[in-house]
């Protein structure tokens, strides 16, 4: 029979393969995990988001023209369907800057999310559901400036005309893309604050992330409506179902959602929980506030 020692020595080199192995998997493409308790690799403090120049990142689907805009006072109107019986209307309405995201409407829900549209930040999947629908998205609100976001390749090889196609037929709209370059800046700011790369973990960017960073340009002071803390889904007991956007009332679960883009390692996902994390570090830096629900 074999010596206990060689035995011991083969069950510590299977025992070290296997280690090497989770090693190499772990640290492979597509297969960092989520979810994690803090935020890593923040060493320093976060950029100055204030000192990027908005007149490089967004560049004018026609025309010439620079993102100027700035706004003392802003409101962020997330599509939760924490908003609903709210009677926020009046409140968002009354703000010197109201920031909208994707297809969200405001037909039918004025009351509780209010019409005015300073800003609509829309992601190159939400383009189409902008777009063919006019009335709501660009004749309805005429002084809405519209900033579009996604892949730099994709953005130009096909989207870009699309939009430039639908700025011809309203000459009152005003759009802007997101630039290559500020795309990357997108990417290196969720690395520095998360020690996690956004490629290899297999992950979006959410709109959130676009729109808060844009506010944080645009805005001396931030308001959230109805986006719910980091920790939210995770209490117990657990939080009463709703849907994930105001107007889609069959939709999928709101806290069922983030746990599953959270926790996924399959495709790429948003990570709406570690996003969250980052932007509660963000509160105090550049004043921003959160309520229905507030935040702790």
């Amino acid at each position: 029979s074999p010596h206990p020692q060689s035995q011991r020595a083969a069950a510590l080199g299977v025992l070290f393969a296997l280690i090497m192995l989770l090693i190499i998997y772990s640290s492979g493409s597509g297969s960092e995990v989520f979810p994690y308790s803090r935020l890593r690799g923040r060493a320093r403090r976060p950029p100055d988001l204030k000192k990027w120049g908005v007149k490089s990142g967004y560049l004018p689907v026609c025309g010439n023209k620079t993102l100027t805009a700035r706004c003392h006072q802003c409101v962020i109107v997330t599509s939760s369907s924490h908003l609903l019986g709210t009677r926020l209307g009046t409140a968002i309405d009354g703000a010197e800057c109201t920031i909208r995201m994707n297809d969200a409407p405001t037909t039918g829900y004025e009351l509780d999310v209010g019409n005015k549209t300073s800003f609509r930040v829309v992601a190159h999947s939400s383009l189409y559901r902008v777009l063919k629908r006019p009335q709501e998205f660009v004749n309805k609100t005429p002084e809405t400036i519209f900033i579009f976001w996604g892949p730099p390749a994709k953005m130009q090889k096909s989207l870009l005309k699309i939009i430039q196609r639908v700025s011809a037929s309203f000459p009152n709209m005003t759009a802007y893309v997101v630039s290559p370059s500020r795309m990357k800046q997108f990417d290196d700011l969720f690395r520095g604050e998360t020690g996690k790369d956004r490629e290899k973990s297999r992950s979006w960017l959410s709109t959130g992330w676009f729109t808060m960073v844009i506010a944080v340009e645009l805005c001396d002071a931030v308001h959230v409506y109805g986006m719910v803390p980091p920790n939210y889904c995770g209490r117990r007991p657990p939080p009463r179902r709703l849907p994930y956007h105001y107007y889609e009332p069959k939709g999928p679960d709101e806290c069922t959602t983030y746990i599953h883009n959270e926790r996924s390692r399959k495709g790429n996902h948003h990570r709406f929980i570690t996003e969250k994390r980052v932007f509660a570090s963000w509160a105090g830096l550049y004043n921003i506030t959160f309520s229905h629900p507030t935040w702790p």
